[in-house]
């Protein structure tokens, strides 16, 4: 089967993939843009899993702070190269994790680092995670995928291993 080249160009466009992964996945969808988002996707799970050995030495602290200077953040976003860490898209990536931040104060980044009394009060420990955990809530700009899903989507169209290494949000008159 043909596939145009305004087909992996709009694929591209939607999912941010290399050209030859796009196609590739277009060929194996029969040309069907949903199912190469679905290809892509799957694939990208796979790449961040291999990945998440690779030493992270570089990145970038992100400020943000909330309209009427009540509410800010600081995050740190690690990376492989200093070349991604200055790319647009870390960039954007980055800025839009800091508001989510802001927007819904997640108390830790996985679920690893909720110490184990806390997870053994008397809630449901998978729906508590996703209220507290950063990288398992629904993602403010795309409530369709989590913090996760976005940042996969990143370490799939750079090649390189991401992490977020820490965040600190704070909110006036707030000592909590």
């Amino acid at each position: 089967m043909e596939i145009s080249v305004a087909v992996i160009k709009e694929l591209r466009e939607l999912t941010s993939c290399g050209v030859i992964e796009c196609k590739k996945a277009l060929e194996e969808a029969k040309g069907d843009i949903t199912k190469a988002k679905e290809v892509l996707q799957k694939r990208g799970l796979e790449i961040a899993a291999k990945k998440s050995s690779r030493a992270v030495k570089e990145g970038r602290i992100e400020s943000y702070v909330h309209m009427g200077n009540k509410i800010g953040v600081l995050l740190e976003v690690s990376c492989e190269t200093d070349f991604v860490a200055r790319s647009e898209t870390f960039c954007a990536f980055t800025k839009d994790v800091a508001m989510h931040i802001a927007a819904v104060n997640p108390q830790y980044i996985r679920r690893e680092d909720i110490p184990q009394d806390i997870l053994k009060g008397p809630h449901d420990p998978d729906g508590f995670a996703q209220q507290v955990c950063l990288l398992e809530q629904p993602f403010v700009k795309d409530p369709k995928k989590t913090v996760q899903d976005y940042l996969n989507e990143l370490i799939s169209s750079t090649g390189e291993n991401i992490c977020i290494g820490r965040f600190i949000r704070y909110k006036v008159n707030d000592v909590s």
